[in-house]
């Protein structure tokens, strides 16, 4: 049977350049090879960073707008091929069409708060700072940024960056993910079919290589990236060392605290959709629940009778409400903690290795919903960022301890508090040390004109995504004083009319 293969897009067009190697492209849901993907290195990097750059004068100096009016031109066209690139989302990735759908609508989120650039780029006026002396700042682009996004929302995140920078007058070289590549190529082509010139949106796929090129090119002024820690790490130290503004997402373990007077049933529907939505395979994903007091046993109770009817199977099938892992390496290895965690102590509540799959072929790459309690903080399924349909059940007496213990981790990311006091809600969001939080909502995914975010090891840089912060990150601030010489206050006469 044939399968597509996925190119570069450089230029404006599908990449022509000469034979490139390829990596496979899997249907999760089957375990059989899709498709193919170019993976990119030195020269398709340099060949789209030259077109980027080549592109910037002319999108520099385009107009406000042109560049809402192509904008807005975008967001219409994503808006109506979006059941196609959830489509697309669903058949590399995994996740059920639904939450594809959802990702697309929360991306198209930045592209509408971008439309409103010519009043994010204001800047600032001041007269008379002196003597007839003015001063005023522009916000001007800093041309050719990059940006290098993750396999669990291959079209979601790229949208957090390239629609505020293209917006900004900045062009564009992403290299999304290899595991899932198709959304990224199909919004290049939406791009031009908005008017967008050629050269101002590339996309390079790869792996390492591509990635490296693109961290020490010369050209490249900026760097956007989300992913692990550890990799977050290496991009911001190593784009930083070739003096690039870097912009590094991390890890996370996200913790819902429930205190004993939440409203259990709300609790127990809100770890289970934050949990096991998109597999677990999300960097908001609840992966740790902090039960305080007495009520563990009730809230676990809850949560088992619900993961019990939760619906798994392939994501094209409407019934599903979970789908498969995105490779079988990264289900083997989430699998992997299910053991560890038993042999370091913990109970294994829920085995999602005998969850049952609605339709699904033997080969997929299936977990089922899982959920370890007694976890404690020394076991590695709690200090590591699992990434997958893994509930880790934490047991507290304290809203004290529970605080403690969000704030000892490592990651700050996201957290969520569930409880029917304001006090404590009030408490809560002043004292923990985590970017984004959630008050009896618990996957706490600010909206666009906001910026996301995390704290601690969640984030390399200063400036977090989206909103006005993203704004920030893709612009530099020129200041300029000015002074004009008036003829009637005694400056030169310029021969213009000295009064009348």
């Amino acid at each position: 049977m044939s399968v597509k293969h996925v190119p570069h897009w450089i230029g404006g067009k599908p990449w022509q350049g000469p034979a490139e190697r390829r990596g496979d492209i899997h249907n999760p849901a089957t375990g059989r090879v899709s498709g193919t993907v170019g993976l990119g290195g030195p020269e398709e990097v340099a060949a789209a960073v030259a077109a980027a750059k080549a592109a910037f004068p002319a999108w520099r100096d385009t107009s406000l707008a042109r560049r809402t009016e192509v904008m807005f031109a975008f967001r219409e066209l994503v808006r109506a091929h979006r059941d196609e690139l959830a489509r697309l989302i669903s058949a590399e990735h995994g996740k059920v069409v639904s939450d594809a759908l959802g990702e697309v609508s929360r991306g198209l989120e930045v592209v509408e708060f971008a439309c409103g650039i010519p009043h994010l780029l204001k800047g600032g006026y001041s007269e008379n700072v002196s003597t007839r002396v003015d001063a005023y700042s522009i916000l001007q682009p800093l041309g050719v940024v990059a940006g290098i996004t993750p396999f669990n929302f291959p079209a979601m995140v790229p949208m957090w960056m390239f629609p505020i920078a293209i917006a900004c007058g900045n062009t564009f070289v992403l290299k999304p993910s290899e595991k899932d590549p198709s959304a990224a190529v199909r919004l290049a082509e939406l791009w031009a079919e908005a008017g967008l010139p050629d050269g101002v949106f590339n996309v390079v796929h790869g792996a390492k290589e591509a990635v490296d090129a693109l961290l020490t090119h010369e050209d490249v002024k900026a760097v956007s990236f989300v992913g692990s820690t550890p990799i977050a790490r290496y991009v911001y130290s190593t784009a930083a060392a070739h003096g690039k503004r870097v912009q590094a997402l991390g890890g996370a373990k996200n913790h819902m605290v429930v205190l004993p007077d939440a409203d259990l049933d709300l609790a127990a529907d809100a770890a289970v959709s934050a949990g096991f939505g998109s597999a677990g395979e999300r960097c908001m994903a609840i992966s740790a629940v902090v039960a305080v007091g007495g009520i563990a046993d009730d809230l676990l109770a809850g949560i088992k009778q619900r993961v019990a009817r939760l619906r798994v199977g392939p994501g094209d099938d409407t019934r599903s409400e979970m789908g498969p892992l995105v490779t079988r390496e990264h289900r083997d290895r989430v699998a992997s903690y299910l053991e560890s965690g038993v042999r370091e102590g913990a109970t294994l509540a829920v085995d999602g290795r005998v969850h049952p799959v609605l339709g699904g072929e033997p080969d997929g790459f299936w977990l089922g919903p899982s959920v370890l309690d007694h976890v404690t903080p020394e076991m590695s399924c709690y200090r590591d960022e699992i990434f997958g349909p893994v509930l880790s059940v934490l047991r507290v007496d304290t809203y004290e301890e529970a605080i403690r213990l969000v704030n000892a981790n490592p990651y700050g990311n996201g957290t969520a508090i569930f409880t029917n006091d304001g006090g404590a809600a009030r408490r809560f969001q002043n004292e923990v040390e985590v970017g984004m939080v959630g008050i009896n909502v618990p996957i706490p995914v600010p909206m666009a004109y906001y910026s996301f975010g995390g704290w601690k090891n969640s984030l390399f840089g200063d400036s977090h995504a989206h909103g006005t912060e993203g704004v920030h990150f893709y612009t530099r601030t020129k200041a300029v004083t000015a002074r004009w010489l008036d003829p009637s206050h005694g400056g030169v006469n310029l021969g213009f009319p000295t009064n009348g």
